[in-house]
């Protein structure tokens, strides 16, 4: 019998699920207000995963030879056992976001993969914050005249917002040296509005001797009544002094009105749309982002100046397709937009019966991106007749990452699938790993191993060669 260490709810699980109670005539998809309470997760211990059954891994091509070489949950923290959200890996150490469960406050988790069968956690920081979570970090080797080594941008957001008993819990981004990953040291703070719940996505590039942070601050705009914008460039090149370059207000955009209140649109279709920064992403060399605007769609800047971006274009939709723009990955050297769609209410009035899926688009031409296809699977229409259990987020896809020709899409309960994008107008799924009881928020690709971190079972480490068991898993 497999045991139920915690149950959380959907609530805790989907990705704009804040801890702010808000009014339910907001628009789909968004502030937690058409998520099923009902839903449930499990987080398990490590003797709990012992009880699972193996997971499934499948694959052609280049895919074909991957097989489970760990799966691995986070230690406990003070007697807490936290779940994990996002990962990233640098230079042999995989770096572990955590989520909600428990109370939150899990930190940031280092795993030692020098050997990728057997991780090894070996520190733990950014959880100085009291009442916050902190669900994405991104690490780089940076060089500027105030700091050389490995730096890490970790997002930091309230797990209940401007909560008036809780006056040290703020939202933002942390910075630490993790030029030596098992002694992290903090750097700096860079600190939102109370009213802000936080830095819920962020990239760390570097342009030359310079190092910034884009930071999607979802509804800041919103909360703080156009103070505050969702988007914002800062300047990390010193760590213990971040300073705001930029902000983006959409209201410069002409299909905007002016008294937009920094959520609903009135989009040119009819239909009230919901508009915030969930995400965002750079190239390799820090020239452009690309900005997850949920129905606005995913934006493009030229960030060349990091103080004075200039507009180039977004990607659009049909009248009776939700945006719900949720995360972006690029291919063929920035030529290729992948556009993941998080949907976990797959109904609407005016709109198709569909949960989120992934679109890709060329964007040679950055002011005019030119949808080329659109890859579902089986969950993507894999809807029940009847209202009851319908709005789930295990249905949807979640975020892209690009190796070569292979698109890694982690999928919630359809665990991390694997598509050809050789040819982009034809997408072809090649490979899948699902683990029992799948919960997978994150993927990441290293040259030698593919890494999927599960809500609630923690670290998945992928790697290249096959084992006696017929690429089934453990």
């Amino acid at each position: 019998m497999k045991k139920k260490k915690l149950l959380i709810t959907t609530a805790l699980i989907g990705t704009m699920a804040f801890g702010t109670t808000v009014s339910t005539t907001l628009a789909h998809d968004a502030l937690g207000s058409d998520v099923n309470k009902g839903e449930e997760r499990l987080v398990f211990s490590n003797d709990d995963l012992k009880t699972l059954s193996s997971s499934l891994l499948n694959g052609t091509k280049n895919v074909s030879n991957f097989h489970e070489a760990a799966a691995v949950q986070i230690n406990e923290l003070d007697g807490v056992q936290n779940n994990t959200a996002d990962v990233y890996a640098h230079k042999g150490y995989a770096y572990l976001g955590t989520h909600t469960a428990n109370g939150a406050n899990g930190g940031v988790r280092v795993f030692d993969l020098k050997d990728p069968s057997n991780p090894v956690e070996v520190a733990i920081f950014a959880n100085d914050i009291p009442h916050t979570w902190q669900e994405k970090v991104i690490v780089k080797s940076v060089n500027t005249p105030h700091f050389k080594g490995d730096l890490a941008a970790v997002s930091i957001q309230q797990t209940s917002r401007n909560h008036s008993n809780r006056p040290n819990s703020v939202g933002g981004v942390l910075l630490y040296d993790v030029s030596d990953p098992t002694a992290p040291k903090k750097l700096g703070f860079y600190e939102l509005d109370r009213r802000i719940t936080g830095t819920h996505e962020l990239y760390l590039t570097t342009q030359g001797n310079r190092a910034i942070v884009l930071a999607s601050s979802p509804y800041a705009d919103y909360y703080t009544h156009g103070e505050n914008e969702d988007f914002q460039i800062i300047d990390v090149s010193d760590p213990s002094s971040p300073e705001k370059l930029w902000g983006w207000d959409p209201r410069e955009l002409e299909e905007i009105d002016n008294d937009f209140n920094g959520y609903h649109w009135n989009a040119p279709d009819g239909h009230t749309r919901p508009v915030f920064n969930h995400s965002v992403i750079t190239d390799n060399n820090g020239q452009y982002a690309y900005v997850s605007m949920w129905d606005l769609g995913t934006v493009i800047f030229d960030i060349k100046d990091p103080e004075n971006p200039k507009y180039l274009g977004r990607t659009e939709y049909r009248d009776d397709q939700k945006g719900a723009a949720h995360s972006a990955a690029l291919a063929r050297g920035g030529n290729i937009l992948i556009e993941t769609r998080e949907v976990s209410n797959p109904v609407g009035d005016g709109y198709e019966d569909a949960y989120g899926y992934t679109r890709i688009l060329d964007i040679k031409d950055k002011t005019n991106p030119v949808l080329l296809s659109e890859f579902t699977t089986e969950l993507t229409f894999d809807i029940p007749e009847t209202s009851q259990g319908r709005t789930t987020f295990a249905k949807t896809v979640h975020d892209p990452k690009v190796q070569g020709n292979t698109l890694y899409l982690s999928y919630y309960s359809g665990g991390v699938i694997m598509v050809d994008i050789t040819n982009p107008s034809n997408p072809t799924e090649i490979g899948r790993y699902t683990p029992d009881e799948a919960n997978v928020w994150g993927v990441f690709v290293d040259r030698n191993y593919i890494l999927a971190s599960d809500m609630g079972q923690g670290l998945k480490v992928l790697t290249r060669g096959h084992q006696g068991n017929n690429g089934k898993g453990r």
